[in-house]
């Protein structure tokens, strides 16, 4: 394709060289650069692109898109420079130019919140599949081309994975793609140039503090996102969230609202729930779902409000929302001896661990309840004493322990989260740093019939300590400590 074409709408500052070239790839990677390629010059927060312009260079990379002159002394005549506003920008509308704009060649439906994506998403996905359609599905756990699925890496994908994508499952003749989007991913613009014919805004609460460093930044993020959803557009927002109005204030976007507690365009109600699922009141209609919980019945009604503002028929939305899965690590239930139910969760935030433990208290008031979790290192710091508070508050039992520490010390962790606690707290609380041993321990100590939360991990079947990737699989491990346990 052609370098002029490429750039169109990149938000030019200067050319220098021939834009009538061909270009045969892009990459922002100097390692990923060949002959005839595209290289974008992006500082990043470990390593700076422009740093690496003359290796991709001698790569034979042909053009060069940067964002900071002071860092670009050398010209050579025969490469083209383009100097832009912004590189992160630049790369996200050359990805979509390049694959020819494959966000416009399909339905695109994300969707932006502090918990709740990833089911949503994963949810859309499998009900759209259910009622004929071939989809696409770009999510934190997977990414999925029709039926053909591959490991995600992050949230929300680089511009070039993201538009790789989009493009096979225009190939493959997908319709609809359900993709989830962070707020990383907006401040990073990893989502321009994308065509959304719906954005859905799940709740907001205490995350990624690390990096937007204050809940108003981590606000803006997200609503910058529904800002620019066109006119075409629907912006779908829960309206018993205190900011899903805030999110649409400036959208030019067809608002839809739903709601569990009040008046909106869709509504939801539990009418009964167990720990085999619940039965829900959907605009009138009652219909009864394998899944679980208040968040879940958010998650639920999101996904039919999506699905009838998009054409599909109520009827046909309700049967398909039926037979739907809990997405991998969600709300995940595996029933031991005594009668104990080990219930594995993503949950990693204070809002999400409150949910997924009033849940389980709604179910079995009158059960020993044991919350066992701990929080990611090189993450948001604050989050870890309100997460002790939520569990000190609603389990009967504690164990505090690893997650994904990263390069911080366990132990300092496990400080912060025992901070937040008062004297009562501690007083039911362990302190296990070994997160294998912390699951056999409170398997071992349940009484008969006790809920059992092991929070945080969810889908993983990984563990990073330090910078080592190890094999950690939380239901391998329940199994085998069931297993133990039947036999004593």
């Amino acid at each position: 394709m052609r370098l002029e074409k490429i750039i169109e709408g990149c938000a030019i500052v200067s050319v220098k060289g021939n834009t009538c070239i061909d270009i045969c790839s892009i990459c922002n990677d100097s390692r990923k650069a060949v002959e005839n390629a595209l290289f974008v010059a992006i500082t990043g927060f470990a390593v700076d692109g422009h740093s690496y312009i003359q290796t991709a260079i001698d790569k034979g990379a042909k053009a060069i898109i940067f964002d900071d002159p002071s860092k670009v002394s050398n010209m050579p005549e025969d490469v083209t420079f383009v100097q832009v506003e912004s590189s992160r920008y630049a790369l996200a509308i050359a990805a979509a130019n390049f694959y020819d704009n494959p966000s416009r060649k399909l339905t695109l439906v994300g969707i932006t919140g502090t918990n709740g994506k990833t089911t949503t998403v994963t949810l859309l996905h499998r009900l759209f599949t259910s009622l004929g359609y071939s989809c696409g599905l770009l999510s934190t756990i997977a990414n999925y081309v029709g039926e053909r699925g591959s490991e995600a890496i992050n949230t929300t994908s680089d511009p070039l994975v993201t538009n790789s994508l989009l493009n096979e499952m225009v190939n493959e003749g997908c319709e609809y793609c359900f993709m989830e989007v962070s707020s990383i991913g907006v401040e990073q613009d990893r989502v321009a140039g994308l065509y959304f014919k719906a954005g859905i805004f799940s709740n907001l609460s205490h995350d990624h503090l690390d990096y937007h460093k204050t809940f108003a930044e981590y606000l803006r993020c997200k609503k910058l996102w529904f800002d620019t959803l066109p006119k075409e557009s629907y912006a779908i927002t829960n309206i018993d969230d205190r900011n899903g109005m805030v999110m649409t204030q400036n959208t030019k976007a067809k608002i839809i609202t739903y709601s569990c507690r009040s008046i909106a365009d869709h509504t939801c109600r539990i009418v009964e729930q167990s720990f085999e699922g619940m039965l829900l009141r959907i605009d009138g209609q009652e219909v009864w779902s394998g899944l679980i919980g208040q968040h879940n019945a958010y998650n639920l009604l999101a996904l039919y409000t999506t699905a009838v503002t998009l054409g599909a028929k109520e009827e046909e939305v309700l049967i398909a929302l039926s037979a739907l899965k809990p997405a991998p690590g969600r709300l995940e239930n595996l029933r031991g001896p005594k009668d104990i139910s080990v219930i594995i969760d993503y949950a990693h935030t204070p809002d999400a661990l409150e949910n997924v433990l009033g849940t389980l208290r709604e179910i079995a008031p009158q059960q020993e309840l044991i919350c066992l979790f701990g929080c990611g290192g090189d993450r948001d710091k604050t989050k870890r004493p309100e997460m002790a508070q939520v569990a000190q508050k609603m389990a009967d039992r504690i164990i505090v322990t690893s997650d994904n520490s990263r390069t911080e010390k366990t132990t300092d962790i496990m400080a912060d989260i025992k901070a937040g606690m008062d004297l009562s707290g501690k007083a039911k609380s362990l302190f296990i740093e070994d997160r294998e041993q912390a699951i056999r321990t409170a398997i071992m100590m349940a009484g008969q019939g006790a809920t059992i939360l092991l929070a945080g991990k969810g889908h993983e079947t990984y563990q990073i300590i330090g910078t080592e990737k190890r094999h950690f699989d939380e239901k391998e491990i329940v199994n085998e400590t069931f297993k133990e346990l039947g036999t004593l």
